[in-house]
């Protein structure tokens, strides 16, 4: 299965999100190793011709995106309130 997803900044790296429709469709867990094959994607066929078959709800994409960039926030701001306490001595 190819498809073409653009990284996320994580800390230090990038990270790249599966979407949860192919992850129901291939049987992914947190368990299962992948193999994932990175090139970049230069001409619009490569971003779009890949995707005519792809069937999901764009609005149920945008809500799995944004609860991903949530808990990446809140993981943030929960290191930079625990880095606060641990200078405090708390």
């Amino acid at each position: 299965m190819e498809i073409v997803i653009k990284p996320k900044k994580w800390g230090n790296s990038l990270g790249l999100i599966i979407p949860n429709e192919i992850i129901r469709k291939q049987g992914i867990t947190s368990e299962t190793n992948i193999v994932v094959n990175i090139r970049k994607a230069n001409r619009v066929k490569d971003i779009f011709g890949i995707l005519k078959d792809w069937k999901i709800d764009t609005q149920k994409a945008r809500n799995e995106f944004r609860k991903f960039e949530l808990e990446a926030e809140r993981r943030k701001f929960s290191n930079f309130i625990n880095s606060k306490e641990k200078k405090r001595g708390v």
